[in-house]
């Protein structure tokens, strides 16, 4: 019987720890050549785009991919994941559960990576996925402070309180994008914005920086002198990112960055990647992988399957 999983019902079951540990394992199992990711596809129609991903993922059990509509300005998203068997395991709504694959990935680079302790951070965007980014990150990281930006002061104001609040750490809501970014030891940038939303002269020569926010080759968060800046550029995977990424598209075409100094996440995950002495600037280029859709999937799915209770039906079998 495969199971039928709602928002509500992922809500309930998701908890970021297993989500980063789940993503964690998927990336060295990419790293490892173990597991296999295929980048999203577009198809465009009127009035909007159908996006598909899909990969597989041996340590979980399960092949699978995510679907999603935009449309109107609104998104639908769905993972259905198999079994090894070929036979469907689960149908799950995955816009919650995006936001913490998402969110766990960045803190998984992070961990990787390595980053001052204690870590101040400076957040730009304050909506959905900010709160998952500042949640998971605050799993791996001993947070001194994390300052959040966006335009819309009342949002981010709002946001530094609730957050506060959750997560027990000290949120401030700046005033400004530089005023978050200077002195920060981890910067993240989670926006929807087509143009660079801080400038590279903010950013200290040690810190750690996760672009998050596009995944489009004609958007950017970051401009190409950061990526210039950038001793180590990390992308999520290489494939994905030469489709994708707007914010290393548009470095190489500037000449302010070669596509050979790029490193895979999975492989610093399995210890492929040597840790300069002195690493500088870490950039990493998240877009969003189908494998980290399934590495949350698997938990969430054997949450429901432990606690009983869910929607199943016979389907595929």
């Amino acid at each position: 019987m495969a199971l039928i999983l709602r928002e509500s019902d992922v809500q309930d079951l998701i908890e970021m720890d297993e989500v980063i540990a789940a993503v964690e394992d998927a990336m060295r199992e990419l790293g490892e050549g173990d597991a296999h990711n295929e980048p999203r596809r577009r198809a465009f129609a009127p009035g909007g785009i159908l996006n598909v991903m899909f990969a597989a993922y041996p340590g979980g059990k399960c092949t699978g991919l995510k679907g999603y509509t935009v449309s109107n300005g609104h998104v639908r998203f769905m993972v259905a994941m198999f079994k090894l068997d070929g036979s469907l395991d689960a149908l799950v709504e995955a816009d919650f559960m995006g936001a913490y694959r998402t969110g766990a990935a960045t803190a998984v680079a992070a961990r990787a990576l390595g980053t001052a302790v204690p870590a101040k951070i400076g957040l730009i965007g304050t909506g959905w996925q900010a709160a998952t980014q500042a949640l998971a990150l605050s799993r791996v990281v001993e947070i001194d402070q994390l300052r959040v930006y966006s335009r819309n002061a009342e949002k981010r104001a709002m946001f530094a309180e609730e957050q506060s609040e959750q997560l027990g750490v000290q949120i401030v809501a700046a005033d400004t994008a530089e005023t978050a970014v200077r002195g920060a030891d981890i910067v993240v940038t989670v926006t929807t914005s087509p143009a660079p939303v801080l400038e590279a002269e903010w950013v200290e020569p040690h810190a750690f920086v996760a672009a998050v926010g596009s995944n489009f080759r004609n958007r950017t968060e970051v401009p190409p002198e950061l990526v210039e800046r950038a001793h180590t550029v990390v992308v999520d995977q290489l494939a994905a990112a030469q489709l994708e990424s707007g914010d290393l598209i548009q470095a190489a075409e500037a000449g302010k960055f070669d596509w050979r100094q790029a490193v895979e996440l999975g492989a610093v995950v399995a210890g492929r990647w040597e840790r300069p002495e002195r690493p500088g600037i870490m950039l990493f280029e998240s877009h969003g992988l189908a494998l980290w859709d399934l590495a949350a999937a698997s938990v969430v799915v054997a949450a429901a399957r432990r606690r009983g209770g869910y929607e199943e039906i016979e389907f595929l079998t």
